[in-house]
């Protein structure tokens, strides 16, 4: 059980993290800002996860109402390979995934 807790709060970050650099560094949204708020509100800065350096950053950088934060994101280039493995199409529209793999999910 907490360990489902701790894999959803996983996802949940590197899906938010993937959204917030899209929006703030490609111009791209790949969510309604609806949709990205909903998510943001959803993240437990406070829940462990076993990665110190971004546990920590969470819990005193993350701010659920901005995408801001993704500027000074410790592992940015982690992220920004993640969006170019999900979302590397020339107008990055149509991300590239199939359902077993889906970060929006």
């Amino acid at each position: 059980m907490v360990g489902d807790i701790v894999s959803e709060e996983i996802r949940r970050r590197i899906k938010v993290s993937v959204w917030a650099y899209a929006y703030e560094f490609l111009d791209k949204s790949l969510v309604s800002d609806e949709k990205f708020d909903e998510e943001c509100y959803r993240i437990n800065p406070d829940l462990v996860t076993g990665n110190e350096l971004l546990d920590t950053w969470f819990k005193t950088e993350f701010a659920p109402y901005t995408g801001s934060w993704i500027r000074n994101h410790p592992e940015l280039d982690k992220i920004a390979e993640l969006y170019g493995k999900f979302y590397s199409s020339p107008s990055a529209a149509q991300p590239r995934y199939t359902p077993e793999n889906n970060p929006n999910d």
